[in-house]
């Protein structure tokens, strides 16, 4: 059997994997506000940066793109997407109804399969809050809270709340970053009280426990955004 020459390997991983590289510095770097909202993308620099073509480049932008991530301007050119901060309300809105709305109905329909990947989900957020990850909680909170939405059998819940959940991602990046990524444990022990709604299922006390749950999230970003960092100079 000829093996392959090295280079011939490297350029096939690449062709397989380069898209997905990509994307995967992308979104950490626009996740983590590394790369902050309005921020240029530039193809060719990223392409000597990875040295790879701009094909893979170009696919992972798109997938950003449908992710909300990042926007393309008239000029073809690329920029992070801006957070639309006046418009935050109605996001919020929306994000308070589907925590109830999911939640509720996992206590009613959930199965015991459905706790044991809810309770598995619960156990990855709490590991990552405990490594202090603040990507690593943005996910696991996300594949958390998806689970809860999948017991509750309505897929078309599951795919709002998944929708809102992944465009929510930057601001909850703000919400993890106002606690220095230091999350307290009374939010891990949210989700085990939630869990423990879903498992008794008590309807009443589930909507209970995710509108709250909800609340202190709105409540700590409203507070950020309103926050004076105004410098006081003397004149």
């Amino acid at each position: 059997m000829t093996k392959k020459p090295a280079s011939s390997a490297l350029s096939e991983r690449k062709r397989g994997e380069g898209a997905k590289l990509v994307y995967d510095i992308l979104r950490d770097d626009i996740l983590g506000l590394v790369l902050p909202p309005g921020s240029p993308i530039d193809e060719i620099q990223l392409a000597e940066r990875l040295s790879m073509s701009r094909t893979p480049i170009r696919e992972a932008l798109v997938r950003l793109a449908g992710e909300g991530l990042v926007t393309t301007l008239p000029n073809r050119s690329t920029v992070v997407s801006n957070i639309d901060v006046l418009n935050l309300h109605t996001f919020f809105d929306a994000l308070t109804l589907m925590y109830r709305v999911t939640t509720r109905l996992a206590a009613e329909y959930r199965s015991a399969s459905d706790l044991e990947i809810i309770r598995a989900r619960q156990a990855e957020f709490a590991a990552a809050v405990d490594a202090q990850d603040a990507l690593a909680m943005i996910a696991t909170n996300r594949e958390f809270h998806a689970a809860i939405a999948e017991a509750g059998r309505n897929p078309y819940y599951t795919g709002l709340f998944c929708r809102l959940l992944d465009e929510g991602r930057r601001i909850l990046r703000i919400y993890y970053s106002s606690y220095n990524d230091r999350l307290p444990q009374r939010f891990v022990d949210e989700h085990e009280d939630i869990i423990g709604a879903i498992e008794a299922r008590d309807i009443a006390t589930a909507d209970r426990l995710a509108k709250q749950h909800a609340d202190q999230i709105v409540l700590q970003i409203q507070q950020m955004f309103s926050r004076d960092r105004r410098q006081q100079i003397s004149l």
